[in-house]
């Protein structure tokens, strides 16, 4: 069984760490509240452009040299910027888990974040920006978001060209002296690592860091309405927005395990109504996400042209439609497809660190494993129904990219 500590070190940083004795790696995820609702107004894309520059050198390290230390202590890393925060993630062996600290508290606390190394960065988040025309279902969810809310959780991460080619090496300076903080800054490590060994690391890493930073903005959202947006494009993307219960609600799990009987696999109902018995879509799906205080379910449908409008309507109707209930049948697989995902979460550090800042971040705690596993057990058929029937999925904000024609 793995255990789990959490504790707020002196400094704010909240340290969560979950031992697994069977488990011979480790991994270690950190989360700053620095995203695309904290950048300033104009500067939209700054926290991805610093996320980007912060791995071009830190403390006695340049860019080579900083991966080059990491490279022989055989760490695997990667960061994300994100809406509300970026994250910095490491996989690695429990034994060079005290360096690895060391490496990245040099990353987060004393880069170098030089001029001659300024443009590069930016240049790499113009170039992911770009990438959006290629990702036509990405691209149609990052303008319906924008559509969905009136804060900025309705910004793009990587910004808008505009704000990227003004955008300045001290605007960006300026943005880490104000986000980077470890007051609201988690680090959860996961593996076979001891608690006391790992807390003793990270005070020697990461203990100097000082000061504060305010919380990320709550969401608000518009009145939900439909957008069309024009493209020249030989299919159409359809997405479907609808509010849901945010995280830590009491109907958490009934409202993940309904995100399951619609789109958990090939016998799910999205996939069997939609695309098998209609043969309407090249590709459909829904997807259940949150931010801090807000949950959402997302669906998509790709499909063709001459077939929108029907795809649209029958796949609101499928959503619809869970209001009339699930069968035992239906609950028993997702229960089933949940369960399987916690195992495989189980035999990943990186995958159950990532978890674990989220938890925290979320909801001020981290779930266990078990405790999750618990909470889908003890939603029963009536349980779900009764959910279900007191909660429809209806009214989503609705967009539509595609060729003229394609709206609807």
């Amino acid at each position: 069984m793995a255990t789990i500590r959490t504790e707020t070190l002196p400094n704010g940083l909240v340290l969560a760490v979950e031992e697994q004795p069977a488990n011979a790696a480790a991994a270690f995820s950190l989360l700053v509240p620095a995203g695309a609702t904290t950048d300033p107004e104009g500067q939209e894309g700054a926290s991805a452009v610093l996320e980007r520059w912060l791995w071009k050198g830190a403390g006695p390290y340049d860019a080579r040299g900083f991966a080059e230390a990491l490279d022989d202590l055989g760490v695997r890393r990667g960061s994300a910027a994100g809406v509300e925060y970026t994250t910095f993630s490491a996989a690695l062996l429990p034994e060079v888990l005290p360096q690895a600290l060391e490496l990245f508290a040099e990353m987060v606390l004393r880069p170098r974040l030089e001029e001659g190394t300024f443009d590069s960065a930016r240049r790499a988040v113009i170039e992911e920006l770009a990438a959006l025309e290629d990702d036509p279902p990405k691209k149609l969810f990052v303008r319906l978001r924008g559509e969905v809310f009136k804060s900025p959780h309705r910004r793009v991460v990587e910004g808008s060209r505009e704000s990227l080619e003004r955008m300045s090496a001290a605007d960006v300076r300026s943005l880490f002296a104000r986000r980077y903080r470890p007051e609201g800054a988690i680090l959860a490590v996961a593996g076979g690592v001891r608690f006391a060994e790992v807390r003793e690391a990270v005070l020697r890493a990461f203990g100097c860091w000082g000061g504060e930073a305010a919380p990320p903005p709550e969401p608000r959202t518009t009145e939900p309405h439909a957008a069309f947006w024009s493209e020249d494009t030989a299919q159409v993307q359809i997405g479907l927005y609808y509010r849901d219960v945010s995280p830590d609600s009491e109907h958490f799990y009934p409202a993940r395990l309904a995100a399951q009987v619609l789109s958990g696999g090939m016998a799910s109902r999205l996939f069997t109504e939609v695309r098998e018995k209609r043969g309407l879509v090249y590709a459909v799906y829904a997807s259940p996400g949150a931010f801090r205080g807000f949950g959402y379910l997302a669906a998509y449908a790709g499909t063709t042209p001459e077939r929108a409008e029907e795809t649209r309507r029958v796949l609101k109707a499928e959503i619809e439609r869970l209001a009339e209930g699930v069968s035992e049948a239906e609950l028993a697989r997702a229960k089933i497809r949940t369960k399987s995902a916690l195992v495989m979460q189980s035999e990943s550090a990186q995958a159950r660190a990532g978890g674990m800042v989220r938890d925290i971040f979320l909801l001020g705690r981290v779930r266990s494993l078990e405790e999750i596993a618990a909470g889908v057990e003890a939603v029963t058929l009536s349980r779900l129904n009764d959910f279900l029937a007191s909660h429809p999925y209806r009214d989503p904000w609705e967009g539509v990219l595609g060729p003229k024609g394609g709206e609807g």
